[in-house]
């Protein structure tokens, strides 16, 4: 199929070039993926010679969409305990936004509370944040949990049925990989975003939460961010994340 065939009207760009400036390598190389059946346009396997609309078209490349266009930012921000989740506050409380440039506009992916602390992305792709937050596309996130539990630590049967899941007034949890890593402390990671999950988890199995802080986010980790302070996703980075990598290390 030549450009003069293929899909796309005038601001549409051969799809070898759309991918070679989204980090898929060279030209030559990014020929190669289409060639090999492993680019979809809207669902389609491409050919070469398909145009395509990056602010329109949906592509991928093995199943992980590309949607990286030159204006799209994405920032992984440590938030800090008191700071809320939102693009604004009637209460004027300190907002995730504020701790971010201003421009261009990016929104929270998801949410952490108010009492809280760590990772969470802010960007103005609405395709990738749909990505990261809908639970089809299996992207987990990992908490670091401290919880009242005494000296005897968190019992084995409430382990057992955090990882089974358990029944909460909105329904029963989907199956939460779950580790104690010393007596009060867990490590929970989840592929579910309902409101306050974690701290709820743990309440229907008798402990309350003391402190809770998220410290990965699909295949994103960072332990050197500081509380307030934010970065720059790579390309890279933002590829591994929408390719939804289920990965994860130290459970049982």
């Amino acid at each position: 199929m030549d450009s003069s065939s293929a899909p796309g009207g005038a601001d549409s760009e051969r799809l070898q070039k759309v991918l070679a400036s989204r980090g898929f390598g060279s030209r030559r190389h990014c020929e190669e993926l289409i060639s090999e059946g492993r680019v979809t346009v809207n669902g389609e396997v491409a050919v070469l010679g398909r145009r395509v609309d990056v602010d329109r078209d949906l592509v991928e490349v093995d199943g992980a969409p590309v949607g990286i266009r030159p204006d799209f930012v994405y920032y992984l921000l440590n938030k800090p305990r008191g700071v809320v989740s939102t693009a604004s506050d009637t209460h004027d409380r300190e907002t995730v936004v504020s701790l971010v440039p201003e421009s261009p506009r990016v929104y929270p992916v998801g949410r952490l509370d108010a009492d809280s602390e760590g990772l969470i992305i802010l960007t103005n792709d609405g395709q990738f944040a749909n990505r990261v937050m809908h639970p089809r596309f299996g992207c987990e996130k990992e908490y670091l949990v401290v919880v009242s539990s005494g000296d005897s630590g968190v019992k084995p049967a409430s382990i057992r049925a955090l990882r089974e899941g358990v029944e909460l007034e909105d329904g029963v949890t989907a199956p939460a990989k779950v580790a104690q890593t010393e007596p009060g402390i867990l490590r929970i990671a989840i592929g579910e975003g309902r409101n306050r999950q974690i701290r709820r988890m743990c309440a229907a199995v008798g402990h309350s939460v003391e402190r809770l802080i998220r410290v990965r986010i699909g295949t994103i980790t960072d332990n050197r961010l500081k509380p307030g302070e934010f970065r720059h996703l790579s390309k890279e980075e933002v590829f591994r994340l929408t390719g939804a990598d289920k990965s994860a290390q130290g459970y049982p």
